[in-house]
């Protein structure tokens, strides 16, 4: 390379030298990541952890409407006749709770779509 005589030449050199590497780039064309396109089963499946809990608070609210529907007993007293029959009731509702959840599960899985899925890797 060749020192500029004149600031005009210098900054010619300085604006060839720069457009040369933006011309590359511009007629390279870009890698395309690769794309594998696959099958999916997508469908909306309710959690069962939620309909367990909100069975088991049914279970002990319908316990209680239950148990104070009946006079208690005077020497046991309604707190432990209540506690005595949620043994039961939380059970239950954990029970109903949890075949409702697997029913709609079931529901799910006949509404079921199949879908294409493209998985693309970014670095």
């Amino acid at each position: 390379m060749t020192e500029p005589e004149t600031p005009a030449d210098d900054e010619r050199e300085s604006a060839s030298a720069a457009s040369e590497p933006a011309a590359a780039t511009e007629t390279a064309p870009a890698a395309a990541p690769e794309a594998a396109v696959e099958r999916a089963t997508v469908r909306r499946a309710p959690k069962l952890g939620v309909f367990l809990v909100v069975g088991a608070a049914i279970g002990a609210l319908v316990t209680l409407v239950l148990t104070s529907m009946f006079p208690a007993d005077p020497n046991v007293g309604f707190a432990a006749t209540y506690a005595y029959f949620l043994v039961y009731g939380i059970p239950l509702g954990l029970l109903v709770g949890g075949v409702v959840g697997l029913l709609l599960d079931r529901r799910s899985l006949k509404r079921a779509r199949e879908i294409d899925v493209a998985h693309e890797r970014v670095d």
